[in-house]
């Protein structure tokens, strides 16, 4: 690309970044040209993806100072991304429209990748010497292969190898996923990694639900009135008050009762006692 059609293309994408407060790195390295056309008319209406040379990026990022620290976060074959979404919501229905893809010798595992005990659909033969060789033990059962236990073939960030790729499109697992990759996205100077942007919903609903148990205890505990926590507290005030009434005999309605059966039950044993 000439330096005229650089600097054209730096402007135009400026001129669109105008109109948006989130802006958003991308790498398309080995993702398809269909995929990443279904992915547009995805985002249609709420963001824009602009492909451009890495120098035009760097410029288009430069010529803002809350985007400078995006600069860092270029890699593979960038594209810049515009949206006026939240930055978890734009990542995350840019992960929901992520495909299963199966794995190729190179690829890089984005997870610990496993194979699970049980049957398989596999003849007894090439397949299992395939199998041994990842050490993955197995039997005959019926004329097929079973697979005796759960095991991690390969770990997240590892290379993924000829043998384990044959094993896992022969298995038919696919660890791989086709889409648009996210690598930071920006909102008001505050640059978001995927990582961060990477939220487990159970597991953040699993949490907020123990922080609350937590705080409903320290509440009650340390006699703090709230409003999910005062009915408690009325509760614990009203036993504790009864328990030491009673421990100290004192004489309520509303430990009438108690008294008197535990006035019995004394009496009752010092008759036993005297042998009266």
């Amino acid at each position: 690309m000439k330096k005229a059609e650089k600097i054209k293309l730096v402007n135009e994408i400026k001129g669109i970044a105008k109109n948006y407060k989130v802006v958003g790195i991308t790498n398309l390295y080995k993702l398809p040209t269909s995929s990443f056309q279904q992915i547009r008319k995805i985002l249609k209406g709420n963001a824009i993806i602009k492909v451009a040379p890495k120098a035009v990026i760097e410029k288009v990022l430069e010529s803002k100072e809350d985007w400078k620290d995006m600069k860092e976060k270029i890699e593979g074959y960038p594209a810049l991304i515009f949206s006026n979404m939240d930055p978890f919501k734009l990542y995350k229905l840019i992960e929901k429209n992520k495909t299963p893809a199966p794995a190729k010798a190179g690829d890089i595992a984005p997870k610990d990748i496993e194979v699970k005990a049980g049957k398989t659909d596999l003849a007894p033969g090439p397949a299992i010497t395939a199998l041994q060789k990842l050490k993955i033990k197995t039997k005959v059962e019926g004329g097929k292969i079973s697979i005796l236990s759960d095991q991690i073939i390969c770990k997240k960030g590892d290379v993924i190898t000829e043998d384990i790729a044959s094993v896992l499109n022969m298995l038919k697992i696919m660890p791989m996923e086709v889409g648009l990759n996210v690598v930071a996205i920006c909102e008001n100077g505050i640059v978001y990694d995927k990582e961060i942007l990477h939220i487990d919903e159970e597991e953040t609903i699993k949490r907020i639900r123990n922080a609350v148990k937590e705080m409903i205890n320290i509440s009650i505990n340390t006699w703090y009135p709230t409003k999910e926590t005062i009915e408690f507290l009325l509760i614990k005030a009203y036993t504790e008050m009864k328990s030491l009434s009673i421990n100290a005999k004192i004489i309520t309605k509303e430990t009438i009762a108690e008294l008197l059966a535990l006035g019995e039950a004394e009496a009752t044993a010092l008759k036993s006692k005297i042998n009266i």
